[in-house]
């Protein structure tokens, strides 16, 4: 089994941006065209730094290209005209990185403080609910380690098949209360609970709770969620008991409008495929040529953003994804 952790890199282009009330631009759309454009713009990077070595990265991306089976026959790149994937990824602590990350360009401009650091983690269908504790600490120490700060603000976490749609918002709460699964959310939140005590997250949230599943939840954990986000672009307004109840128990409702299918098996191969928009990682399933072979699983989607708390603008945001390939 291969581990891969997808990044996005800093998605915020010529500088800070100011922040924007949520629009209709999903975030799928966003991870995925992040994905697809730092992916490419790795491959061209790291390509160009082999072949000007001036120091000891470059060159050992150099000699990857010059010696992997892969290339053609000037050393540089496959029949495809793509860079061998030695060359613009990198193996990590039992990872395959893609695309490689240079962490001495990781942090904030600023000192931590100054900042409001914000990270949602979505937790995958895909993935084993055994799992999600270690998954937790994994998504969170890359955010960390890629801000270079000891503690974000808020984490607020996203469980698989929860949202809002109905005709009103009186229905979208209904549906609500069928959906995920009360127990498996339950026995997540201790784990979430242990970074909150560790000092790693200052507060902690959920999201797609409406207020049958908010109330049933609110008894089954020590440290209760500050926030509560509900995207209710399916649906109207946000719904009258879910009012209330969030404001006899101080939780604060947060609009927004991520999307909870955000990373399908489907897209995960697409972007990391042979296709025209793929990155040429995997090889394709009905031809014996190169790339990794196997089933690939996402595993979990981080977001997380930071926000200059004085001036409110956005100086960083990006994404880590994880899938793991079980090998043929």
């Amino acid at each position: 089994m291969t581990k891969l952790i997808l990044s996005t890199g800093n998605i915020v282009s010529g500088g800070p941006s100011i922040i924007r009330k949520p629009g209709g631009y999903r975030s799928n759309l966003e991870l995925t065209n992040s994905l697809r454009s730092n992916f490419l713009a790795a491959q061209q990077d790291f390509a160009n730094d082999a072949h000007n070595p001036d120091d000891a990265g470059a060159a050992a991306a150099a000699a990857a290209l010059n010696g992997n089976g892969n290339s053609n026959g000037n050393g540089f790149h496959r029949s495809d005209g793509r860079p061998p994937a030695s060359v613009w990824t990198a193996q990590e602590e039992g990872a395959l990185y893609v695309p490689r990350i240079d962490w001495s360009l990781a942090g904030l401009q600023e000192e931590p403080a100054q900042y409001d650091i914000t990270v949602k983690l979505f937790f995958l269908p895909t993935a084993p609910v055994a799992k999600r504790a270690q998954h937790a600490k994994e998504a969170l120490d890359l955010v960390l380690r890629e801000l270079d700060v000891k503690a974000v603000t808020l984490l607020v976490v996203s469980f698989p098949g929860m949202s809002f749609e109905g005709d009103c918002e009186w229905e979208a709460d209904k549906r609500n209360a069928t959906q995920g699964n009360a127990e498996e959310e339950a026995a997540t939140w201790p784990a979430i609970e242990d970074l909150h005590r560790q000092g790693l997250v200052r507060n902690i949230g959920i999201a797609e709770f409406g207020s049958e599943k908010l109330a049933g939840f609110l008894k089954r954990v020590q440290v209760r969620p500050t926030v509560n986000q509900i995207n209710i672009k399916n649906c109207c307004n946000v719904p009258p008991p879910l009012v209330k109840l969030a404001k006899e128990q101080g939780i604060e409702l947060l609009v927004h409008s991520d999307c909870t299918d955000i990373l399908s098996r489907g897209t995960l191969r697409e972007l990391l495929g042979q296709g025209l928009q793929g990155a040429g990682l995997l090889a394709e399933p009905e031809v014996n040529g190169d790339g990794l072979k196997g089933d690939l699983a996402p595993q979990w989607v981080v977001k997380y953003t930071a926000v200059v708390r004085d001036r409110g603008v956005i100086e960083n945001k990006g994404y880590f994804a994880c899938a793991e390939l079980m090998e043929d």
